[in-house]
């Protein structure tokens, strides 16, 4: 996928993320993480926050690298929430 791509699907990734991120206190820090997903998603091998910070426009190695090790926020519920959305996807047998 593309960045052009990706801003086409940006309407439905923004609710995701929005849904997805709903735990985290800052809006900043939202902004971050809707970012990295935006990254991940992106074609090419390296997934790391440099690769990823110079694919996006709106990419910043520094504030993508705090967003992922250093910031405040709790990522269980995150994890919760996206698990609650993929189960009934992926229907796992165990």
């Amino acid at each position: 996928m593309d960045e052009h791509e990706v801003n086409r699907v940006r309407a439905k990734l923004a609710l995701y993320v929005a849904n997805v991120f709903a735990s985290v206190p800052r809006r900043d820090q939202r902004a971050k993480g809707d970012c990295y997903l935006r990254g991940l998603m992106l074609d090419g091998r390296r997934k790391s926050i440099q690769a990823i910070a110079w694919r996006l426009q709106d990419g910043n190695e520094q504030n993508l690298q705090q967003f992922v090790n250093q910031s405040t926020w709790d990522p269980v519920p995150v994890q919760r929430r996206i698990c609650e959305r993929m189960l009934p996807l992926i229907d796992p047998a165990v």
